[in-house]
Order: structure tokens, then C-alpha cells, then sequence
């Protein structure tokens, strides 16, 4: 029980609440006690991709943290709030309400290298403290400004198809049906989808879309669809979970260690290299590119090396 179990995080749950569920998932199955950890914190009121580590597949946590990762999201317009999302109360408003066609002429500003503040709302230390802690007690947060990449940002494909989805904002009172759009039709709302470097908050890239378009917004909807190389086909639902905990068949639902490095080549290693590299000893004589690779004795995990002028050392190994 190596490895990652990928879950499609349902709303209001959060990152720490799927960590949980997921031990509790192992300890009625009867499985071996193990640390699980999560790569890559989601917001309770985001949805979709949640990958948990499950033993020494944690020690990959870090790197998962670095990855990039994929978002559909709703930006409607005429409210801003102070979260940048449907929790937060209303903190500016405007009647102005961009067209399709502003919108996808707005888009490419936000595509590639940005600067990008992000949200008061949110886990980032202020002199030792959560910056939410601080926006919770009434004060002021001014976070610096961060470089951020945005890989691609396109209209979702239902916007694309003229029809658009079904929202409702309970809090704000805005409520939205089916309707088909052109592309000079005033928008209350778009849904886009955006691939992101790490550190990018999408409640700021979605404030700034609609500040660039002369008007507000906040998010109403937001999904991960993919965080490093795992997507929603990977994912499993907390009752798909709780299913196979108690029929103790958790292992058709764990991916191998290794699907969390499928951008990292193997090195293959004959046992004396294998043992030597457990002992934390240098490997010379390597034929491979400089760079990271995933060092493996058959197939059995080893260790992640990097390896740099025909040297390989490790870079974190596994107890397996």
C-alpha cells in the first residue's frame, strides 16, 4: 500500500478532512498503519482532483505541491468579495456586464508570465501568522505581488457550445438558467478553464479578468480537473472510498508510487547498484542525461537520484 489513491474531493471537505478520510478508509480495511498526506491543499469550496499519498509515495508529496495544475471555474459578474469567492460577503458591486466577445479578447493579458496579488483569504504567512487568521480578525492584509504562470486560459467547452451552465449563488441572490449566447450578448457569468503553474490563486485571476473587463466578479464554481499527472479518470468519489474500505479491496484504487514521477525516466539498476545507492553512495559511471530520474531494481522503487555528469546521487530514497 505504496502509493496514491486520487480522490474527486466533493464541496465543503477539505484537504486535511481527505487526508482523514482516507486513514479511516485504510484503518477499516485492516490495512498496515501507514502516513498519508495530501499533494496539494483544495479549498472546501472547490471540487475535483485531491491526490493522497499513502506510505512512501509521501515523500513525492513535495513535489506534487509543484505541479501544475488544471481548473474549471465560473467567474460571475457584478459582486467582488472579500474571499474572491461565494463565502465572503459582498465588498464592491457594478452593473456593467461584459459580452462574450470582450471577454475572449481579455483573455490573452492573462495568458503566459503575470503578476498576480493573491487573495487576503488565504494560507500564506503574514509575519507568522495565516493570512486568513488576520482578514477573519478585521485586519488589513496586504500580500505582495508574485510571478505566476498561466499556461493556457480558454473558454470550458459548454461556454464554447452556446449553452450555458446552471449556477446558483445563494448568497448574492444570483441565479442563472440555460440560455444560448452570442458573441456580443452580455454575460453574467463565463466558465473557463485554465492550466497554471504552481502559486497561482484562481479567486485573484478571476478578480482581475473582471476588473480588466471594467466591471467585478467572484467565483461561484470551482473544479480541479487535474494536478500533476493525475486527472479526474483517476479520481474516486469518499463513497466509492468508504465501498472498498469495507469490502478491503482499496488496492484496485491505488495508483503505483511511480504514477506520481511519469514525467521522470528510469534509470534500471542491477542489485549492486541498488544497494549501493541505499547505503547513499554516489553511482558512477551513469550513461544517462543530466537531470532527475527514478531509480528502480526491477520493479521495485529505489530511490529518486539526480544524476549530473555520469554521477547519480540520491535525492530522496524508499524503504521498500
Amino acid at each position: 500500500m505504496h502509493g496514491w489513491i486520487i480522490l474527486d474531493k466533493p464541496l465543503e471537505l477539505g484537504s486535511t478532512q481527505g487526508v482523514s478520510a482516507v486513514k479511516r478508509a485504510l484503518r477499516q480495511g485492516g490495512y498496515r498503519k501507514l502516513k498519508v498526506g495530501h499533494g496539494g491543499t483544495l479549498d472546501p469550496l472547490a471540487t475535483g482532483v485531491l491526490p493522497i499519498a499513502i506510505g512512501e509515495a509521501t515523500k513525492l508529496a513535495g513535489r506534487m505541491l509543484d505541479s501544475d495544475k488544471v481548473y474549471d471555474f465560473t467567474v460571475a459578474f457584478g459582486v467582488e468579495t472579500d474571499t474572491l469567492d461565494l463565502e465572503g460577503k459582498a465588498v464592491a458591486e457594478s452593473d456593467v456586464r461584459p459580452s462574450m466577445m470582450a471577454i475572449d479578447a481579455v483573455l490573452p493579458q492573462f495568458t503566459g508570465a503575470i503578476d498576480q496579488v493573491p487573495p487576503a483569504y488565504s494560507a500564506l504567512k503574514v509575519d507568522g501568522e495565516r493570512a486568513y487568521d488576520l482578514a477573519r480578525a478585521g485586519e488589513d492584509v496586504e500580500l505582495k505581488c508574485r510571478s505566476v504562470t498561466v499556461y493556457s486560459l480558454v473558454r470550458h467547452p459548454r461556454e464554447s457550445g452556446g449553452l450555458s451552465p446552471v449556477l446558483s449563488n445563494a448568497r448574492h441572490g444570483d441565479e442563472m438558467g440555460p440560455r444560448f449566447r452570442g458573441d456580443d450578448e452580455v454575460m453574467d457569468s463565463v466558465t473557463l478553464t485554465a492550466h497554471v503553474s504552481k502559486g497561482t490563486y484562481i479567486r485573484s485571476l478571476a478578480r482581475d479578468i473582471a476588473r480588466a473587463l471594467g466591471t467585478v466578479g467572484h467565483v461561484t464554481y470551482l473544479r480541479r480537473i487535474k494536478a500533476g499527472p493525475f486527472d479526474l479518470s483517476h479520481a474516486i468519489s469518499l463513497d466509492k472510498l468508504d465501498e472498498a474500505a469495507k469490502g478491503r479491496t482499496l488496492e484496485q484504487h491505488l495508483l503505483p508510487l511511480r504514477a506520481g514521477l511519469d514525467d521522470i525516466p528510469a534509470l534500471a539498476l542491477d542489485p549492486d547498484q541498488a544497494g549501493a545507492l541505499r547505503q547513499g553512495r554516489v553511482l558512477a559511471g551513469i550513461a544517462e542525461d543530466d537531470g532527475l530520474h527514478f531509480a528502480t531494481l526491477g520493479d521495485t522503487p529505489v530511490a529518486l537520484v539526480v544524476v549530473t555528469s555520469g554521477e547519480a546521487r540520491v535525492v530522496r530514497g524508499f524503504n521498500l
